[in-house]
Formats: C-alpha cells, structure tokens, sequence
C-alpha cells in the first residue's frame, strides 16, 4: 500500500514536471519555434481553434516562423490573433503566407524571462512540495489507521523526501537550461 502512494505521488510529481516543461517551452527566446504560437487560439468558422489545426507552420530561419493557412480566407482572423497574444511580435501578411520575425532579445528583456522562468520553476517546485505533504498526509493516516507499522511508514516518509528532492532538482536542471538558452546571444 505504501509502495502504491510513493507510485502514485512519484507520477503526480511527473505531471508538474511535466506542465514546466510546457510553460517554458512557451517563453520566447531570441529563436524561432512553432510551440510559440502552435495552441494559440484563432477564431475561424464560428469557433476558438489552435492555429495548428489551420495553418501549417514552420521555421525556415533561426529568427523566422512563417504561418501558412490551408484556407486563405481565415487569414485576417490568424493575423489579429497573433497581434492579440502576448507574443509581442508583430506579423507580416503577404496574402500566402504570414511571416513572424523574432527580433533579438533586449538585455532588460532576457533579465525579465530569467525571472520568468525563476518563477516557473519556483511554482512546479511548490506543485511538488504540495504533492509530497498529500502523500504524507496519506502515510501517517495509514499508520494511525494501523494498516502499516511505524517503521514502514518512517521509510515510506524518507523515501518520499528522497523523491520529492530528486524531482526538485529536475525542476532547477529544466530552469537552468531554459534560463541559458535564454541568456544565450
């Protein structure tokens, strides 16, 4: 049974993990990259639609993405919500295709993406913290519901810090990567 909670609080860690993967795949660096835009939402045939399921996107440059719709008539609506996110890019529509010059980071701008990412490592490290107290809520209420003996519980509890602590460092590896490729000029 303990095994089973250490299991399970181990794949809840993942999952935060996980989600930081995602949030900084999502931080703009100086370099192009289709995860920028590929979930944002464009409004097209009556409805919210990721921009992936209507244009195909590539990055034909280190500093370039280029949008191209299947439907050429949903151009205006992928245009203006590209100007709507929180990219601060500003596109460039030829009637084929829209192209997304990535301008080089600004050293106050790189500053402020570090500390983004500080943030959001800071914030999956928490989700674990969070987890773990879960988990060792669930232990000590299985020792004093009598289903395991307080030796079991001592080492399932040393056990789940051993994971909570490993799963912190992957979160400060995953940090320290973005927070280079970040810096990197």
């Amino acid at each position: 049974m303990l095994d089973e909670l250490l299991d399970d609080a181990s794949r809840h860690m993942d999952l935060s993990l996980g989600v930081l993967d995602h949030e900084l795949t999502g931080i703009r660096t100086g370099r192009a990259s289709t995860s920028f835009v590929e979930g944002l939402m464009v409004e097209a045939y009556d409805s919210q639609s990721p921009l992936n399921t209507l244009a195909t996107l590539a990055v034909p440059e280190a500093r370039l993405l280029v949008v191209q719709p299947w439907d050429k008539s949903i151009m205006t609506a992928i245009e203006r919500a590209i100007e709507n996110s929180d990219l601060g890019i500003t596109p460039s529509n030829d009637g084929t295709v829209i192209r997304l010059p990535f301008p080089p980071l600004s050293e106050d701008r790189r500053r402020d993406l570090v500390k983004l990412v500080k943030s959001k490592v800071e914030e999956a490290k928490v989700a674990v913290r969070n987890i773990r107290r879960e988990a060792q809520d669930d232990i000590r209420e299985a020792e004093k519901e009598k289903m395991c003996s307080q030796d079991d519980a001592h080492k399932a509890l040393d056990r789940l810090q051993e994971i909570t602590d490993s799963k912190a460092v992957l979160a400060e590896e995953a940090g320290e990567r973005k927070e280079a490729e970040v810096l990197e000029v």
